[in-house]
């Protein structure tokens, strides 16, 4: 991966079409046209194909359920695969007994983590987007003032608290990223303690209020790592929605004659990582999944795809 590639989630070809969400009745609207497709998505989960390239399961907007919470995420700007430009896409968040109806094998029902890598820029998109969308309707169904039960308005993008007249906008907790990288330009990976021994990743940590981007990438990596860093740099960022995280990517300078101090919390065991040593190691270690830009980031430094370990393993990991 080249630093002017996108990590797999950044990846999007639909046209949010915000204006859209001012329409009234505008559900009723999209059901009577042909090209108006359904995510459906339960429990954070959806259909993908089976075939050889993976292909979310888009379904007639008029085959969602009626009582389906249904949230309205752009119209596509280009063809894609069976899916034409202008086709408009929505979420369809359906319940146990209703997925399965319409899939009862719980194999074919994926996650974002597993599949995420592995789908077009479209789907990639839609499904981002889709997952971000859906964490935050199933932790804002009250109002966080009154407690009083929030209703659904602007086609899924507000939820209004119609006793204190609130709105509630979808929201989004940025978190940087970091591959810091010493001067025998070695990558320094962490490994928390809730995960496998082999298992390693590069740092991360959440912006606190009134904090800048480079201001916490300095703080977090001192805090997790014990080493001051130097030199923040933007690479790219990536949705991350688990619940509902923006990831921002930098790469930052540390002196390895510095100590590696693990917080001994959240991080527990830290290294320094030549190329080689990587390369030699690879089989044997667990990555992050090929969806996160953790493992892009990673990737990135390296100057090639890595075959690890495992692909597919969904502990939490960036």
């Amino acid at each position: 991966m080249t630093r002017n590639q996108l990590p797999p989630l950044a990846r999007q070809a639909l046209d949010r079409d915000y204006l859209s969400r001012d329409i009234p009745d505008l559900y009723s609207k999209l059901r009577d046209q042909p090209n108006s497709l359904a995510l459906v998505m339960h429990a954070g989960k959806v259909l993908v194909s089976s075939t050889k390239q993976a292909t979310l399961d888009l379904r007639p907007l008029s085959q969602a359920p009626a009582d389906s919470l249904v949230a309205y995420l752009g119209k596509t700007d280009r063809d894609s695969g069976q899916v034409r430009a202008g086709s408009a896409i929505c979420l369809a968040v359906i319940n146990q007994k209703q997925a399965e109806s319409i899939e009862p094998d719980p194999k074919r029902w994926v996650s974002l983590r597993a599949s995420g890598a592995g789908l077009s820029d479209l789907d990639a998109g839609i499904f981002t987007q889709g997952l971000a969308l859906y964490n935050w309707h199933q932790s804002h169904t009250h109002c966080p003032n009154c407690g009083s039960q929030t209703v659904i308005e602007k086609a899924g993008w507000v939820r209004r608290c119609k006793k204190d007249d609130l709105e509630l906008f979808p929201r989004t907790d940025p978190a940087i990223i970091v591959s810091i990288i010493d001067e025998s330009d070695r990558i320094l990976l962490g490994s928390q303690g809730v995960w496998e021994a082999n298992r390693w990743s590069i740092l991360a940590g959440f912006v606190e209020p009134g904090e800048s981007l480079e201001a916490a990438v300095i703080r977090e990596m001192k805090e997790e790592s014990g080493l001051d860093v130097s030199e923040p740099k933007y690479i790219y960022s990536q949705g991350w929605p688990y619940p509902y995280s923006l990831m921002v990517g930098f790469s930052a300078k540390a002196s390895s004659a510095q100590s590696l101090k693990p917080d001994g919390e959240e991080i527990v065991r830290l290294r320094w990582f030549s190329r080689q040593e990587l390369a030699n190691e690879a089989a044997e270690l667990l990555l992050p999944s090929k969806a996160s830009i953790s493992r892009a980031m990673i990737e990135l430094w390296f100057g090639k795809e890595i075959s690890s370990a495992s692909e597919t393993s969904s502990n939490g990991q960036q």
